[in-house]
């Protein structure tokens, strides 16, 4: 199993460019089952979750065209012959549940195993199905499988009771093919639900209201192919970023706007980063040690929970005291012990987490337990004295492209070891 090493106490300068957006791309090749026609795909990152999803499509009976070496694919969903996401292919990727959506709707049944993905919560899926069942499928669970039928989805009404973003997703889906106008409200509005819905309009789709609280969607009888460029990844962009700050480096990281990233920036210059923003890049500038600064996570626009292991990374080190409260998951803390094993101060009471910043962290050897703690032990690392063996990084191959070579080219001292 592959570990990650790295000697600490470089500042990271230089320019880095994100890959497009994982949490985008698993919904995007997704809709694909939406059509019979091809659907070409490009700036989709080569990773583990997007080789799964298209191992999932494949055994529904897709055509899968995968260029990834230049992060292209094309789609064809017009020979689909099975309705169903097994266990084995669903159990390590949450995002493989918004199949219910599109098979629903196009094809009118879907057996769905219970999903997987990183152990940081319970993430029920009940909005999903409620919504579903507004719409007229009937849903029962059977073995842990999710089983649905609908001979035709109806528009309707759906409200929300939390904006998920998972569940806003599948019945975007699925009321693309219904009969009539749907109505969600309270939905997400997460950047990369916006590229979900761009999207399905190129794909003929009739939907409105993108990005904020009320999406409406006129059901079409049927949508046609097309090509899309995935988004750039901002969970990506504020990892280096998050790495510069906690370094006192510099660094310009391209293929993102500030605008999806904006409640982060925010905090970085509360800490005393100087930033750049543009439609196309953010810069970021630090100088000696980050001041501390208070975080709470929220749905988009607030701070993302995605970004919450590597903002308490910078905090290890910066002077004073700092509160990190987590909101939207109950076991995202799970990265805690390993940064204490740096030397990191840090005491956790209940979804509270308070961090004491120390002038120096010094290496050790560390067992990375998701995706994005994977990414916070990356940056303690970077920081920390002497080396820091990351075990366990299967995790990071899951959400970032080539890591290790874009931390290299911006001065990390890190190599990947067999």
């Amino acid at each position: 199993m592959d570990k990650m090493r790295i000697i600490g106490g470089n500042s990271l300068r230089g320019t880095v460019k994100v890959s497009g957006a994982k949490n985008a791309a698993l919904p995007i090749l997704i809709a694909s089952l939406l059509t019979d026609e091809p659907c070409i795909f490009e700036n989709v990152p080569n990773l583990q979750d997007i080789r799964t999803t298209f191992k999932l499509l494949q055994f529904m009976g897709v055509h899968v065209d995968s260029k990834m070496d230049h992060n292209e694919v094309t789609l064809n969903a017009k020979g689909v012959n099975r309705f169903e996401a097994p266990y084995d292919l669903v159990r390590t990727m949450r995002a493989s549940v918004v199949v219910l959506g599109p098979l629903l709707a196009r094809f009118g049944e879907a057996k769905v195993s219970l999903p997987g993905g990183c152990a940081i919560g319970a993430r029920p899926i009940n909005y999903h199905l409620a919504g579903l069942e507004k719409m007229g499928a009937r849903i029962n669970l059977d073995a842990g499988y999710v089983r649905a039928i609908a001979s035709k989805l109806k528009g309707a009404r759906i409200a929300l009771e939390f904006p998920s973003v998972g569940a806003t997703q599948n019945l975007m889906m699925a009321a693309t093919l219904a009969e009539g106008e749907t109505i969600l409200e309270n939905c997400a509005k997460e950047p990369e639900n916006v590229d979900l819905a761009r999207v399905l309009r190129a794909m003929g789709a009739e939907i409105y209201g993108e990005g904020t609280e009320v999406i409406r969607i006129q059901g079409k009888p049927k949508l046609h192919g097309c090509r899309y460029q995935v988004m750039g990844d901002r969970i990506e962009a504020g990892t280096y970023l998050s790495a510069a700050l906690a370094t006192g480096g510099q660094v310009r990281v391209e293929g993102i706007s500030s605008e999806v990233l904006e409640s982060v920036l925010v905090r970085f210059e509360e800490a005393g980063a100087k930033i750049q923003r543009d439609p196309q890049f953010i810069e970021l500038a630090s100088h000696g040690r980050p001041k501390a600064v208070n975080i709470t996570t929220l749905p988009y626009p607030g701070f993302p929970t995605d970004m919450q292991a590597q903002f308490m990374a910078v905090m290890a080190v910066a002077e004073g005291s700092s509160v990190i409260t987590e909101t939207i998951f109950e076991n995202r803390f799970m990265h805690v012990p390993e940064l204490q094993r740096l030397g990191a101060n840090i005491t956790i009471r209940g979804n509270i987490a308070v961090i004491q910043g120390q002038p120096t962290l010094k290496g050790a050897p560390l067992m990375a337990t998701d995706l994005r703690a994977s990414a916070s032990l990356l940056i303690g690392g970077l920081v920390a004295e002497g080396e820091t063996i990351v075990n366990r990084i299967y995790h990071l191959d899951r959400g970032y492209e080539g890591i290790e070579a874009k931390l290299s080219k911006l001065g990390a001292e890190i190599e990947r070891v067999k």
